[in-house]
């Protein structure tokens, strides 16, 4: 359709350091030895689906204690170099320069940059002085797919443009090995690195994007998000995500369909953000899917782990990597707690 924004470019990218899912379940038995009351979840680390992920900071260092100021500058520098990479591979695949770059729109929740990330790479990389920037925090996992929408709006508001869109998460940086809450045993066992980009424009070639949408459950705050303590971020995790997305996802999903026009059998693929093995099984399960019928999602985080807003990305270049063409849902759950929505038209 004239004047729709297309997907011009999608790149991945992750952090130096290899993080085997045995080794990090054996260093966590060693370094919560002394919880008895802890080492029966660690089991977590052998149910994830989880083979393989990646660190921004080598294994030995999430044996000492840190502080923010060193996590805070952990961040600034690995983000910044990781979406330093994503963009130029962008910029390479769609065949551009970087002074054709109009608008930055970049997603993170895994720490605080004030000047924003968007800021760090236009000095780093010396974009135009011009650019248009919108750094979005607090979407957490559906950061991905929200950050996406919100960059695929801004190119169809503004036509011609060349829109930039960048995420990247560090969760390693979040874990503080005193923490013996569930939560963080958890995160320590199901969060990897990343980061991902994408160029958006009504000219090109690639998918159009169509409709986008989401819902946020009621009295859900305590769901899933960040609490902040003095030595950095608590992951907050309830048990009752699996179940929320077992009994409500399926409506959710319905009304968003049925709001746009769009018969649910019309999807040819499905790039949905794997929270989990259980919420993957519950995803399948509410889109009448087959049980494993989520492929891709699943692969991603065998190889990489959940790697919050990035991994919806990871998920949609591994489908157009092996070819998967037509129309394709996007979808992520996060803080809020939430849902997000977005459509993908054609190859």
């Amino acid at each position: 359709m004239p004047g729709q924004p297309r997907l011009n470019a999608l790149k991945t990218a992750v952090p130096p350091y290899p993080v085997d899912q045995r080794e990090a379940g054996r260093r966590a038995a060693i370094l919560f030895e002394e919880h008895p009351e802890i080492l029966r979840l660690l089991a977590v680390f052998d149910n994830t689906g989880i083979d393989t992920r990646y660190s921004c900071v080598p294994i030995d260092w999430y044996t000492r204690a840190h502080g923010w100021k060193e996590r805070t500058e952990l961040y600034l520098k690995n983000a910044v170099d990781l979406l330093e990479k994503v963009t130029l591979d962008c910029l390479a695949e769609a065949g551009l320069e970087k002074e054709d770059i109009d608008v930055v729109v970049i997603a993170s929740t895994t720490g605080i940059a004030t000047p924003s990330l968007d800021a760090l790479l236009i000095e780093r990389m010396m974009l135009r002085r011009d650019v248009a920037r919108l750094p979005i925090f607090g979407f957490g996992c559906a950061g991905g797919v929200s950050g996406l929408a919100r960059a695929a709006d801004l190119a169809r508001a503004m036509p011609g443009s060349r829109v930039l869109f960048l995420v990247v998460e560090l969760c390693a940086l979040t874990f503080r090995k005193d923490d013996v809450s569930k939560s963080n045993i958890v995160a320590a066992a199901l969060f990897g690195d990343g980061a991902a980009g994408a160029i958006i424009s009504t000219s090109g070639t690639g998918p159009e994007f169509g409709a986008n949408g989401g819902y946020t459950w009621p009295n859900s705050l305590d769901v899933m998000g960040w609490e902040v303590e003095e030595d950095g971020l608590k992951a907050l995790f309830a048990q009752s995500i699996p179940s929320l997305v077992a009994s409500d996802f399926r409506a959710i999903a319905a009304g968003f369909l049925r709001k746009n026009d769009i018969p649910l059998d019309s999807i040819e693929g499905f790039a949905c953000h794997p929270g989990g093995a259980k919420v993957l099984d519950a995803l399948e399960a509410s889109l009448d899917l087959a049980t494993g019928a989520l492929e891709d999602s699943r692969a991603v985080l065998r190889d990489y782990g959940n790697m919050s807003a990035v991994t919806a990305l990871f998920v949609l270049n591994r489908m157009r990597s092996r070819g998967v063409v037509g129309r394709t849902l996007m979808s992520a759950l996060g803080p809020g707690f939430s849902a997000a929505f977005l459509m993908l038209e054609g190859a």
